[in-house]
């Protein structure tokens, strides 16, 4: 035993002897890095004829986002149509209505709360306490 304790630290302390012993290579200096002058911003804007000099542009109706089809934190429900609902925080199922989705969890309302583990069933009954934060506040009993 000890014969093997005393080969494996010589072995070790010569392995690690060969890394320090080497001298690194000599490296060629590296040329200066170049600077250039920034580019050029844009386009150079004239004003229209006729135009008053202190007016601003009028800004472009804004573009409403398109809604998320998933989150970025729960994964979409395995094999059914849905999409992401921010305000509800749910996963909405497309072909079963008041059906929802979320952490492994489907929710349905029919004219009370019930969760299952399977968009089929079986349901078992609960109160909003039961359901996530923003189902319970849009179907509030």
């Amino acid at each position: 035993m000890n014969s093997t304790v005393r080969l494996t630290l010589i072995s070790l302390a010569l392995g690690l002897c060969a890394c320090t012993v080497q001298q690194p290579g000599e490296r060629e200096p590296l040329p200066p890095i170049e600077t250039t002058p920034p580019p050029h911003q844009g386009p150079v804007v004239k004003p229209l004829p006729g135009g008053q000099p202190g007016s601003q542009p009028s800004k472009p109706a804004a573009i409403p986002k398109p809604m998320p089809r998933t989150s970025a934190s729960f994964a979409p429900p395995p094999g059914g149509a849905s999409h992401w609902d921010p305000k509800l925080g749910v996963y909405v199922l497309e072909k079963q209505p008041n059906t929802f989705y979320r952490q492994r969890t489907y929710y349905r309302w029919n004219n009370g709360w019930s969760w299952s583990l399977s968009p089929n069933g079986p349901w078992q009954d609960t109160d909003s306490s039961g359901v996530p934060g923003g189902l319970g506040r849009a179907f509030g009993q």
